[in-house]
């Protein structure tokens, strides 16, 4: 499969912000940047924003007794985050089923103009008092397949991995 090249900062921020922040001396390393493991606590909280702009929040889940788990991601790390820098994670679903979310969220360097990292994910939708998939409720599939059509009007591609897609897709 080829990958699609990385999208530029002007591409990315035609997608919705769902989380900023700054980089503060807590996320530093011993190697004076971000540490890897908080590229992908940062790209998670915006994935979680994004799931919550869905629909899939805690009265959700309270409620109906229904959430999502993920299953599958991989993190691409393209710049350094260093201390001080502002950052902007976007997201956007790619694709969707009845049971399955494809999703991309990318942590943008807003001070520099460039990107840092790519989080994609895969998760289920599942009921959580079976723990086991469940098909998404006709709300959030119609919120779902928007979401979809989005992105696939936005005339470029995600630089998915090639590893992981939505069975069926």
């Amino acid at each position: 499969m080829n990958r699609a090249p990385l999208p530029s900062v002007e591409q990315v921020r035609m997608l919705p912000v769902h989380h900023s922040s700054v980089v503060g001396d807590d996320l530093i390393d011993f190697n004076g940047h971000m540490n890897v493991l908080h590229y992908l606590d940062l790209a998670a909280r915006g994935a979680d924003r994004m799931v919550r702009d869905l629909g899939i929040d805690d009265a959700y889940r309270d409620e109906r007794g229904l959430g999502i788990f993920t299953v599958e991601h991989h993190l691409g790390y393209h710049s350094e985050l260093r201390l001080g820098d502002q950052l902007t994670v976007h997201g956007q679903v790619i694709a969707c089923s009845a049971k399955v979310m494809h999703k991309m969220c990318y942590l943008l360097d807003a001070g520099r103009g460039r990107l840092a990292n790519t989080l994609e994910i895969i998760s289920v939708h599942v009921d959580l008092g079976t723990r086991r998939t469940a098909a998404f409720p006709e709300d959030v599939s119609a919120a779902l397949a928007d979401a979809t059509n989005r992105t696939r009007t936005l005339g470029w591609a995600p630089p998915v991995c090639g590893a992981m897609s939505v069975p069926g897709q």
